[in-house]
Order: structure tokens, then C-alpha cells, then sequence
């Protein structure tokens, strides 16, 4: 049976072909297009820049789009710094920042630093905090002896897991099974779970709250209530945007809405959902 979402995701990086960028000695993937405003997209440990394929459709008419993949080293301050001089390489002066997960982790840390540069935060299915996550697999394993084939079979079988309980997401987990499967490299691999393991606590942000929001999901089994709650109470956000169901890619599984609150809050004409204006939006 033809996996809609693959499918649709392969004819998108095949039009739109992700080119390689160094930055600082660091090699990043990149994906650019459309026009107006611009807005960062910055993916999490299972995704390559391409898996916001669907927003990246739906608004490149109406902005400019630059959405990422994570080079071979680094880490969160160093990645930090090179966001900045890829904005810079690209012509871009301000930027709204979407980060998911290991990438939200990553937007905040880049917000903090660079308030000036950033119009708005999207802090999205992400943590508030990376203290302990040494102690939590496969962070707590040795990420540069670990067999690369075990790394792969921990991630394998939490989605096995997630399409047997959601068996109406089996099209997103076979999707991401070929993430982690080799579409992203072991060596990049190995360094988006190394980032989040030895990352930094993350600064204060001064963006004031008109510029913040944040982004969750009930059902995210990745991101438990508790870290959820801390997030809101550490961003402090204008609105606060929450999916009653799509685990921790509604980027994916629910695009519709996903881009008609990223262009709620990005001031354009809305093509999905109604998300409502309480300070809690909920679909």
C-alpha cells in the first residue's frame, strides 16, 4: 500500500532539493524558498528540515522560508551561533523562530541570545529543561560507542509502540522509521541525541510576550504534562496553542491546522481551522 505521506514528502524534496551550507566548519542542510517575512523552521531529533514539508506548501507564497537540517557536530550553543551567520549568508535580518522538540529546545537558546533578530518565538512539542535527560535512554548510553543498529532499534520500537495504540498514524510512524532507518546520517544521528544530552540550561528570554507562543499536544507522548506546564511557565506566552490529538508531529498528521495558526499568529490570512482568540487555543 502507497504511504501517502512518504510520497508526498519525496516529491517535495525532490522539487525543492536541500542544498548544503557551511557554516563555521559546520556543514547544515538547508531548504529556502518563497517570499515575505521570514520564518525559521527547526526540526527535532527524527526529522530532516523537508518534514515541515507541508507548511513549507502551504505558506511559501506568503514567506520566506528557511528550514534546516543539523550538521555532523556542534551542539546547541554552537548551533546557535551558526543559525545566526546562516541568517546572516541568506540576507536574512529578522526571522520568526518555529523550533519542535530538540529544535524547540534549540529556538529558545537562540531567541534568548538574539532578541533583537527574532520577531517571533514558537516554542513547539518541547522541553523546558535538559537536566536529567543523562539519566533517561538512549541519552544515558555512550552516544559515540553506542552500535549505531541499537541506537536505531530503541527509536524503532517506541514507534512500533505508538503505531499499535494510534494505528491511525501508521503512515507517520513508517515515515519516520526511515528518518531514523538512514535518511538522517549516523553521524548526524549520534549528534542531535549528543546536543540535547549535553546541553546548556537555556537563558532567560527578553522578547516581550506579544512575540511568544507556544505549542503542545494532550496526547505527545514524548513531552509529559508536567514538562508542558514548566514550558508555558518558563516562555510565558501570548497565546498558548494546544492540539487535542497529534502526538508529537501535528506538524505532520494535523497540517491543516498547524498552518492556520502560524498564520494566525503571523498576522496573514487564515486557510484552516479557527483557532479562536482565548489566551489557550485549542483544536
Amino acid at each position: 500500500m502507497t504511504n501517502a505521506l512518504i510520497s508526498a514528502r519525496d516529491a517535495f524534496a525532490a522539487a525543492h532539493p536541500e542544498q548544503r551550507i557551511a557554516i563555521n566548519g559546520r556543514d547544515w542542510g538547508c531548504v529556502a524558498t518563497g517570499n515575505g517575512p521570514a520564518l525559521l523552521l527547526i526540526p527535532g531529533t527524527l526529522g530532516r528540515g523537508d518534514i515541515f514539508w507541508q507548511q513549507i506548501e502551504a505558506l511559501s507564497d506568503r514567506l520566506r522560508i528557511v528550514a534546516v537540517s543539523y550538521p555532523f557536530a556542534g551542539g546547541i550553543e554552537a548551533w546557535s551561533d551558526d543559525l545566526s551567520a546562516l541568517l546572516d549568508h541568506l540576507g536574512v535580518d529578522t526571522v520568526s523562530v518555529l523550533g519542535s522538540s530538540l529544535g524547540g529546545y534549540l529556538a529558545q537558546y537562540f531567541a534568548a541570545l538574539n532578541p533583537d533578530r527574532v520577531e517571533r518565538l514558537f516554542a513547539a512539542n518541547t522541553l523546558h529543561s535538559a537536566k536529567g535527560i543523562d539519566q533517561r535512554m538512549p541519552y544515558a548510553l555512550d552516544l559515540d560507542a553506542a552500535p549505531i543498529d541499537d541506537l536505531r532499534a530503541g527509536f524503532g520500537g517506541v514507534l512500533t509502540a505508538w503505531a499499535e495504540t494510534h494505528p491511525d498514524q501508521r503512515q507517520l510512524v513508517d515515515l519516520l522509521l526511515q528518518e531514523v532507518g538512514g535518511r538522517i546520517p549516523e553521524p548526524e544521528l549520534r549528534m542531535r541525541l549528543k546536543a540535547l544530552k549535553t546541553a546548556p540550561e537555556l537563558p532567560d528570554l527578553s522578547l516581550p510576550q506579544e512575540r511568544l507562543f507556544t505549542i503542545e499536544t494532550d496526547d505527545d507522548p514524548l513531552i509529559p504534562p508536567e514538562m508542558r506546564k514548566a514550558v508555558r511557565a518558563r516562555v510565558q506566552p501570548l497565546v498558548a496553542y494546544r492540539f487535542t490529538s497529534g502526538g508529537h508531529f501535528p506538524y505532520v498528521v494535523r497540517p491543516s491546522a498547524y498552518t492556520a495558526l502560524l498564520e494566525q499568529a503571523m498576522g496573514l490570512a487564515v486557510t484552516g481551522p479557527d483557532w479562536g482568540t482565548e489566551k489557550e487555543r485549542v483544536q
